[in-house]
Formats: structure tokens, sequence, C-alpha cells
């Protein structure tokens, strides 16, 4: 049987992933990416790979849970392939609680985790003698601890993934516009969405804009902490993220401003070891948020041939293993994996 051809368009964590997967099984693959690899949100800082909360389930959450559990192999997996570096660990998260009502949403999830993670992870409750001495303050004293949260440093991911399907699969990346062969995947970040939307006469989704700064802090074997709605992630190359803002409303898609001294302010506030860190490099850029919310991943409407996966949004890292698998799924074989609230007329 002769090999498929795929072409990708997009190079952030959706299109690697896709292509990866693809090439994996034998397909031979194309990208097509001008900006640069991981060049919008998937170059981001922050590389938070955090569960939804273990309630209300549905296939979204189910989703995410299967393809956290895929990440330790399949990082692995990809690093021993590329010989480099992901950043990739999965070493927790807390969080601190806030009031009495907080401790008991809490505790109740421990039981709904249990039930929903099986072994896999735990979601329990802890002292501050527990949480030692990398945590922020409390004001009951207690946290979530869980244990389903890593980390991946994104551009070093997007990287290791790449290569991983260059040199291991034979996956070919371009960096000038060239023709599509066989099989179009459209991964082309919030500029794909407004094409996409255009091409379909409706609204599919938008971008929404992060800030992001980074500090100089040796903490790699550190968890990640989630307090006042920050995201505080420590890294392997002796940084730590912290991130981010959400701005529906914005000028210039790359630039920081004075949001980002907001973030700082707040970080140093809420978490004692970042008081005296100092600041090594600011983030701007943009994510894709499908009107659904969830991933937008399927058959391009009256397009023959052609695919979507786009809408990473805040979850894209999170998802990307088992987003990869499905669409390989979709455009190489006719399976269709993909859950409900997921597909593309789901953003229609």
């Amino acid at each position: 049987m002769a090999m498929a051809d795929v072409t990708v368009m997009g190079a952030g964590i959706f299109g690697v992933s896709v292509a990866y997967a693809c090439a994996r099984r034998g397909a031979k693959v194309q990208v097509i990416e001008t900006r640069g690899l991981a060049a919008g949100a998937s170059g981001g800082i922050v590389g938070a790979l955090a569960p939804h909360v273990p309630e209300n389930w549905n296939p979204k959450k189910q989703f995410q849970l299967e393809s956290l559990l895929m990440q330790p192999a399949f990082w692995a997996r990809v690093k021993e392939e590329s010989n480099v570096a992901t950043g990739y660990a999965r070493l927790g998260r807390l969080q601190p609680l806030a009031d009495d009502r907080a401790v008991a949403l809490a505790r109740q999830r421990e039981g709904t985790a249990a039930e929903l993670w099986g072994d896999a992870a735990e979601w329990r409750v802890i002292d501050a003698v527990e949480a030692g001495d990398w945590r922020p303050d409390s004001p009951t004293g207690l946290y979530v601890w869980d244990t389903l949260t890593a980390r991946a440093a994104p551009r070093a991911a997007c990287a290791s993934l790449w290569w991983a399907a260059n040199k291991a699969y034979k996956a070919q990346l371009s960096y000038d516009p060239m023709p599509q062969r066989g099989k179009v995947v459209w991964a082309t970040g919030y500029e794909g969405l407004a094409e996409l939307g255009l091409a379909l006469g409706r609204n599919v989704g938008t971008g929404v804009k992060g800030q992001a700064v980074e500090f100089r802090l040796d903490a790699a074997d550190r968890p990640q902490v989630f307090a006042d709605g920050l995201h505080i992630v420590p890294h392997y190359d002796g940084t730590v993220a912290i991130g981010s803002t959400s701005e529906r409303d914005f000028d210039d898609p790359e630039t920081t401003d004075d949001q980002c001294d907001a973030l700082i302010e707040k970080a140093r506030a809420v978490f004692p070891p970042l008081r005296d860190a100092p600041e090594t490099r600011r983030w701007a850029g943009v994510r894709p948020r499908a009107r659904s919310r969830a991933p937008m991943l399927g058959a391009w409407p009256d397009r023959d041939g052609h695919f979507v996966a786009n809408g990473g949004f805040k979850i894209g890292f999170g998802m990307a293993p088992k987003v990869g698998e499905v669409m390989a799924d979709l455009v190489l074989e006719g399976r269709d994996g993909i859950p409900d609230g997921f597909r593309v007329e789901d953003s229609l």
C-alpha cells in the first residue's frame, strides 16, 4: 500500500502533534509554517498541564484526563526519539483554600476524584506542614494537593516533538508557502479560526491574548502552585513562569504592557519564594478559543479532504497527545473518535 500524503498547516502544538501521530503511522507528512515553529501561543512560557476539577464529568474532562495520563510515556518517547529536552515533569500542584466553603468543596472532590481518576492520581486536602516550605499563604492553613498536574516547557516541547517527527519518521517542515499534498489538516491558531469563520459565514471562535512573566529561580523539582488566579510553574531550566492575563480586546498581539507589572506584584504578594527572584522575560501571545471552549476537531465542512485541529486555548498542551491520535485516526483511517462537544459543527 502506498504511503498516505498529509499536509499540516501550522507548527504549533496541535500541528506538530498531528504531524507526529500521522508520521508514526507511516504517512508521508509535510508541515507548512510561515512564521516558525511554535511561533504563536504554543511558544509561551507558562506550560501548566492542569486537570479540570473532578466533578460534573463530561466528554471534555474525560478526554483531557486520558490525554494527561498519556503524557509521561508520550514525552519520554518523544525525548528519546528527538534527543531534545521537553521540559515535561508530573510533579503535582498546590492550591490554597480560602475559606470553610472552599475546604468543604475540596473534601467533597476528594471522593469524586477517587471515583473518576481511580488509582491514576489523587486529589486531597493537606495542611501547611505537609505542604512544606514551597507554598503560598492559606487563610485556612489548608491546601488541595493533586498529583495529576504536570508541566512542559512549551517551546522546547514543540521543538522536541517536531524533531522526533523528523528524525524518527521523516516528516518535513517548510517555512515557505508550498503546494499542499494529500489530506490537509488546518492547525493555524486564532488566525485559522477567523479564516474558517469567514469561509463558513459565521463566528466559530476568537483569539484571547495572554501575557506572562518568567523569573530566575531554580526550583525544577518543585510542584506547581495555583493561587489567587495565578499559575506559578517551575521549569527544568531554572526558571519559574507566572501567568496569565486573558484579554478579549487588544491592539497588538505580541507586546507586553503594565498588565505584566500587575502580575509580578500579585505573584510576589501571594508567593513568598518569588519576592526576591529577578525577572528574566515577559511574553505575550494570542490563544485560539473556539465558541464551544473545547478544542475544535474534525472535517472542514464542505471542503473535501480538509480537516481542522484548533482551539486549544488554555489546555492545548494537556490535550495534544490525544488530539494527535484522534486526528490521525480520522485523517488516515476514517475512524471518528472525536468526543461530543469537540466537533467543528459544535462551534457553528
